[in-house]
């Protein structure tokens, strides 16, 4: 059996960390349609040519290389360049180094493939302008609306950055693949979590991911003298948040399910002075789950304390819904595959799924779609101290690499 070469596989993560690699705090700033970020861009694409691969960048920035006939359905093997601020050297880039690496060692061993394989970098996947630009694009995801509205944390638009990548917004809306030219899709990504690596398993094999709505939340009270005011006669806005963050686990009991994450990330209290009584709260909730009704009646249910906390607290409540995505469940037949392969390498895996978003999850609903995790030490993610053990890495590796020959050979 074929098997990946693992020091190459470190090699070239090692080259693709030093774009955006900051020694100051040891973290990769390397945000998605920046001028480092094309420069990562670049790299892959010339790694690509150097294999012979058909190669392209496309018009929402994704760097593509494919291996095979031209006119036949392909696997995809994608992932993401791009990186939070202050991130790691594996999320992300992983998936798309072990796709270089499947290539590599069905050219060296003269492998036969019914399927042309494709290796993708997926542009802007941490949603510096609020969505996963590349996979979106690539799925027909997208209006020309949202592309012209959409705009970063700084207020950049993303046709500014698009303009300066040499990359044009109308072009985007033209990347979308006909379902009925790909095979599967599969993506292997660091899992990010504890989950594994607390349990002593070396693959996570995903059978979907959780739907994920953001909600931006106001409290509106009365701002107030705060040594004057007395406690009982105040609206504070504060008391409010206070209030319904403790009533979060008895919504999850209640109305939710062992997958139901519900998180508030965010809170800016007005007019934010030490001595005037808040008279607004601004806050994110973030809630998730892999149920769609569930995750309906935990936002109900969220909504009802909502308006009963404005009530006790002489508050005025209200919301706007940022976003909204289903939750992704993810082929049988391929998940069946993976796990087959999984076997036949004597891996320690269990199935599970990933309560953080993907860019496979956009191919989920059309084509067969397969996701494997590797541990994440101590379950450390989007940070300078992101880690997974080499073994680890390697053996991920070599079952995408067997599920890949798996398909590819497949009639």
């Amino acid at each position: 059996m074929v098997s990946v070469n693992t020091k190459r596989i470190e090699s070239d993560l090692y080259e693709l960390f030093k774009f955006g690699y900051n020694p100051k705090d040891k973290g990769v700033y390397r945000q998605g349609l920046t001028e480092i970020d094309m420069q990562a861009r670049a790299w892959l694409k010339e790694k690509f040519i150097a294999l012979g691969l058909d190669t392209k960048i496309d018009a929402a920035g994704n760097v593509c290389g494919r291996y095979g006939e031209p006119d036949k359905p392909a696997i995809l093997i994608g992932s993401h360049l791009d990186s939070v601020p202050a991130g790691g050297m594996f999320d992300g880039t992983l998936g798309v180094i072990s796709g270089l690496e499947c290539i590599r060692v069905i050219q060296e061993n003269n492998i036969k493939i019914d399927s042309p394989i494709e290796v993708i970098g997926t542009s802007e996947e941490e949603g510096r302008f609020g969505g996963m630009l590349g996979a979106q694009a690539l799925t027909g995801n997208l209006t020309l609306e949202w592309l012209e509205s959409a705009r970063d944390p700084s207020g950049e638009y993303l046709s500014e950055a698009l303009k300066k990548c040499g990359l044009n917004v109308p072009d985007i809306l033209h990347v979308k693949r006909n379902p009925k030219d790909i095979k599967a899709f599969l993506e292997l990504h660091i899992e990010q979590g504890p989950v594994l690596d607390t349990n002593k398993k070396s693959i996570g094999i995903v059978d979907g991911i959780s739907g994920v709505y953001k909600w931006l939340i106001r409290l509106i009270g009365k701002p107030d003298h705060a040594g004057t005011a007395p406690m009982n006669m105040r609206s504070d806005a504060f008391m409010g948040v206070a209030d319904f963050a403790h009533e979060l686990q008895r919504i999850i009991d209640e109305e939710g399910s062992e997958y139901t994450r519900l998180t508030i990330g965010h809170i800016e209290l007005k007019p934010g002075f030490a001595h005037t009584i808040p008279g607004e709260a601004d806050f994110t909730l973030v809630g998730r789950d892999m149920d769609h009704d569930t995750m309906k009646q935990v936002a109900t249910a969220c909504k009802k304390v909502l308006a009963a906390i404005a009530r006790k607290h002489k508050l005025h409540f209200e919301y706007d819904e940022l976003s909204w995505l289903e939750p992704k469940h993810f082929s049988n037949n391929l998940l069946d595959i993976i796990e087959k392969n999984a076997k036949k390498l004597n891996l320690d895996y269990m199935q599970m799924p990933s309560g953080a978003g993907h860019d496979c999850q956009f191919f989920a609903d059309t084509v067969p779609t397969g996701l494997i995790f590797i541990p994440s030490v101590g379950g450390i993610s989007h940070a300078p101290d992101e880690w997974s053990h080499w073994h680890d890495v390697e053996q991920g590796s070599n079952l995408l690499l067997a599920t890949v020959l798996d398909l590819c050979q497949e009639n």
